[in-house]
């Protein structure tokens, strides 16, 4: 028997009972500032606030729920709704337009979510998405999140769609969406809408199990109305993501996570041609194996031997145009599990852990021999540890990393922690000359003090780091300051009103070495300020006016980069269309010619430059949407045009194709040129559990033609399959216009993997 009764509503029967060189810290701004967060983080205990409540009903060992996205088993009967939603936009605290009901189950092993999504206009339910993990800004979605700790800090993100596309996270600092748990979800479409039956076994979660209470969020989006609604953190200074925020699920107790171990075997077939052969090509097999193991239901170890990442997507390709070498996102599971904890200072960049700097070289990969994790929360105390040994690699001897991270909780949203990393480098094998590197070593630690108590009801923040490396040569030739970076930061994150400072300094031998920086050598006071009122219109949601400054010197006081830019114009329209105007300014002296291509170097001097950009986007509901932007300034010697556009189209559900360009031209005395980048991607999502997705790059810098491939096949939650194609060409820019002999692209490389992995839990 179905949950949907003749009106639209549904059965409420419910058991009676049971609905149960340094920077001025010390400067007395800054004290006051610290001083007021500490005293409203605890005069002001977020706490204090009305929690909305659902109880979780505890099932009886008869009870049975098939996963197949019917509310229609007896037992949803005995658990009361989450209702009272809110709307966040386009009305903030508003009643939304259509109801929404969450239902909670649970027992020994799993937790149950039944929702129950109405919508007046059935055939307007938005589904285009179906490939695991695909970004949800262009469909109706039903997000959740679970704060298993009750700290108000971290917690679990999932979201679900009318495609049944599974989408999953850890929340801290920022949501990683690179952690893929393993849990179930079915979705439904009826004629009053949609509904979902969602599982999460315990096994999944690291929890405390001496709480019989956590905290739990609801949002869904109705996308045709960009509409966002919330059952609790409903107003626009709040939102989701921020679990100090959440409800309370209640009645919980003896969860079980059975015995804590998972063993996770793969096996995996490569054939390659490398760069250079004409005819050869290698063949072989590998296997490996992580293991991982609950210490306490809050703290889990995890051991890798032999690891392998051939699944792993390509980066997208990038022209670098500046001074600086450029930063690329992690894309390796081993390293994105659990990465949260690491985070430290981000929006300073310090950088003392970048995960790139191991088991990869140049962009080329260097086997992992093994290597060990521990994460999750000890009390008040958050930890990630990480110890890994690297085998050879292009000139390199093994070598061993370690990272060391450990965060304590204060007050109701702050936190303080220390970072620590070692990288030692030992002989190439069999290479008896070698003599090894000194180990260097990095240590730090940061302060995050944070209330959304401010005042009443707004958001503040005081962030401050300081980070140490050791001398990288060990003959002393270098101080303290040098080889360190500190900062500190004010923040006021706020829905019409934004404004940050920061003032940062990073000393001319600060490099640690599993961290990216950059640029060293320099002080930089960096403010901004941001007004987005939101007019009275039926068309247009927010406007946003923004002014941003940047003043970076040497540690000797001498300007060497000033950026100021003004946003005139950024309209968010109630549609989800997009347009934004800016202006800019610009000065940078560089003391040392660079070349910025193979033929063009830019002379040493002092350089101002103004730039406009134009932008304008399209709402991603829409079956065909784009994107495109124009910029034209002054660039070093001469002037830059920039012309970016991209498109996506999405005829059917499951089915999407999109292509991006970026051209330069570049006009300078010293010589002029043009680059271009495009790309083309392409996706088959045939179900959430099997999908097909390809892209083609090509840039004229490198002059190379790539094509990635990859299908993924879920099997089962925690168990895929993996078929992996890349070719890449190089172009031949002498090839001869009618010559059938003169190929325009030969072969650089190519190559094939098969990855098959399988989760057995215990």
């Amino acid at each position: 028997m179905r949950m949907w009764d003749g009106d639209g509503g549904v059965t409420r029967r419910a058991r009676a009972g049971r609905a149960r060189r340094h920077v001025h810290a010390a400067d007395p701004a800054v004290r006051s500032l610290v001083l007021v967060l500490a005293l409203v983080g605890v005069a002001l205990p977020v706490d204090a606030q009305d929690r909305p409540t659902v109880e979780a009903v505890r099932m009886t060992g008869e009870d049975r729920i098939r996963l197949d996205g019917h509310l229609d088993e007896d037992v949803w009967r005995t658990a009361l709704p989450a209702t009272g939603f809110r709307q966040q936009n386009p009305a903030e605290g508003a009643e939304p337009t259509e109801p929404t009901e969450i239902r909670i189950l649970y027992d020994a092993e799993s937790l149950y979510i039944g929702a129950l999504l109405y919508d007046s206009r059935p055939d307007g339910v938005i589904g285009h998405q179906r490939r695991r993990d695909a970004g949800l800004a262009t469909d109706d979605r039903f997000m959740w999140v679970l704060d298993t700790f009750l700290d108000g800090r971290t917690g679990y993100f999932f979201e679900i769609n009318p495609a049944g596309l599974m989408g999953d996270g850890l929340l801290g600092a920022h949501v990683n969406k690179s952690w893929d748990g393993i849990w179930e979800a079915r979705v439904q479409r009826h004629e009053r809408g949609w509904s979902a039956e969602i599982r999460i076994p315990f096994s999944t979660l690291n929890f405390d199990p001496t709480l019989d209470r956590w905290g739990i969020n609801f949002q869904r989006t109705i996308r045709r109305k960009n509409e966002e609604i919330l059952w609790s953190g409903w107003r626009r200074n709040q939102g989701l993501f921020r679990t100090v925020h959440a409800g309370r699920l209640t009645g919980l107790r003896d969860l079980s996570q059975g015995l804590g171990l998972e063993v996770k075997p793969y096996t995996v077939g490569n054939w390659t041609r490398p760069p250079g052969t004409d005819v050869n090509t290698f063949a072989n097999g590998d296997a490996g194996f992580d293991v991982s193991y609950n210490i306490t239901p809050s703290l889990r170890a995890a051991l890798t031997v032999n690891t392998d990442f051939a699944e792993v997507e390509v980066d997208q390709r990038r022209v670098n145009l500046t001074r600086f070498p450029l930063r690329f996102e992690e894309r390796r599971d081993f390293f994105l599990e659990g990465s949260g904890v690491y985070a430290f200072a981000t929006s300073s960049g310090p950088s003392p852990y970048f995960s790139r700097r191991i088991g990869l070289v140049g962009g080329e990969p260097v086997p992992i021999i093994a290597g060990a994790r521990l994460g999750g929360q000890a009390g008040r105390y958050e930890l990630g540890f990480l110890q890994i040994r690297t085998g050879d690699g292009p000139g390199l001897g093994p070598e061993d990393f370690t990272v060391a991270r450990a965060k304590r909780s204060l007050m109701e949203q702050s936190s303080v922690g220390l970072i620590y990393t070692r990288r030692a480098t030992h002989a190439r094998t069999g290479d008896t000359a070698f003599v090894a590197a000194p180990d260097r070593h990095t240590i730090g630690w940061d302060l995050d003090l944070f209330t959304s108590r401010f005042l009443g009801s707004l958001n503040a923040q005081f962030e401050a780091f300081a980070v140490l490396v050791t001398d990288p040569i060990g003959d002393g030739s270098t101080s303290v300051g040098d080889r360190s970076a500190r900062g500190i930061r004010m923040n006021f994150p706020n829905d019409r009103i934004r404004f940050h400072t920061s003032l940062r300094e990073f000393g001319e031998a600060y490099d640690p070495t599993v961290g990216f920086i950059p640029r060293v050598g320099f002080r930089r006071l960096q403010p901004s300020f941001a007004w987005a009122p939101r007019p009275d219109f039926d068309w247009l949601r927010q406007l946003t006016f923004e002014v941003f400054f940047e003043y970076l010197t040497d540690l000797d006081g001498r300007l060497l980069t000033r950026n100021e830019r003004l946003t005139l114009l950024d309209a968010d329209f109630e549609s989800g269309d997009n347009v934004d105007v800016e202006v800019s300014r610009g000065f940078e002296r560089i003391d040392q010619p660079f070349r910025i291509r193979q033929d063009v170097t830019i002379p040493r001097g002092a350089y101002t430059n103004r730039e406009w950009k134009v932008s304008a986007q399209t709402a991603g509901r829409r079956r065909l949407s784009g994107s495109a932007s124009l910029a034209h300034g002054g660039f070093w010697t001469g002037d830059r045009t920039v012309l970016e556009g991209g498109f996506t189209a999405r005829p059917v559900p499951g089915w999407a194709f999109g292509a991006s360009f970026e051209r330069n031209d570049v006009d300078l005395p010293e010589g002029s040129f043009t680059t271009n980048l495009a790309r083309v991607t392409g996706a088959w999502d045939v179900s959430p559990r099997a999908s097909l997705t390809s892209n083609i790059q090509y840039d004229n810098v490198s002059r190379v033609l790539g094509l990635f491939v990859r299908v993924r096949w879920i099997l089962r939650p925690g168990n895929d399959l993996f078929l992996v194609y890349t070719h890449n060409w190089l172009e031949n820019p002498i090839a001869i216009p009618g010559r059938p002999d003169e190929r325009r692209f030969e072969t650089l490389s190519r190559g094939a993997a098969a990855k098959l992995t399988y989760a057995i839990r215990f």
